[in-house]
């Protein structure tokens, strides 16, 4: 497992759950990692705004937060939270492709003993059954064996500033 005492935490998705999340550990374990795909998104937070609103400006600049859109930099972690969102189509079923292509960017920088955990609104089993196989496919490594494997359910209500992040008791 990671060191707990010093993990190297890094938060791919930065929408209104990652982001969040990503301050939060930030202002824990400074050096923690924000990556998203969205270039525009990573210039605002590079900015001191949060696009989404959820995290006021000055907290975001206190917390530390490295945001980043280049993939190379979660070589740099040994604990990474995948916070991407789980769309749904036009006939109700969930678009997979987010957590699939969140996984595909990180496998490649997966190490031995590194931690994945994935915070997203999906089914039982879709971890094991889906993310963790393509994290296999990208790395080399298995799921289980030589790196960990974990799922915590998304606890954020966007907007609510009584009920944060902070005060909401998670499962891993």
């Amino acid at each position: 497992m990671p060191n707990h005492v010093d993990p190297r935490i890094a938060v791919v998705g930065l929408g209104y759950v990652g982001l969040p999340v990503a301050v939060a550990f930030a202002e824990a374990y400074p050096g923690t990692i924000g990556f998203d795909v969205d270039a525009r998104k990573v210039r605002v937070l590079l900015d001191g705004r949060d696009p989404n609103g959820e995290v006021d400006a000055e907290r975001l600049a206190a917390s530390g937060l490295v945001a980043t859109d280049d993939p190379a930099r979660l070589t740099d972690a040994d604990t990474f939270v995948i916070a991407v969102p789980t769309p749904v189509d036009a006939h109700k079923r969930p678009d997979l492709s987010p957590l699939v292509n969140a996984s595909a960017t990180v496998g490649p920088h997966l190490r031995h003993g590194d931690l994945v955990i994935y915070e997203a609104t999906v089914w039982p089993g879709l971890t094991e059954e889906i993310c963790g196989p393509e994290l296999e496919r990208t790395s080399g490594l298995r799921a289980g064996i030589d790196f960990h494997l974990g799922y915590s359910p998304e606890r954020i209500n966007p907007g609510d500033t009584e009920h944060t992040l902070e005060k909401i008791v998670k499962v891993v």
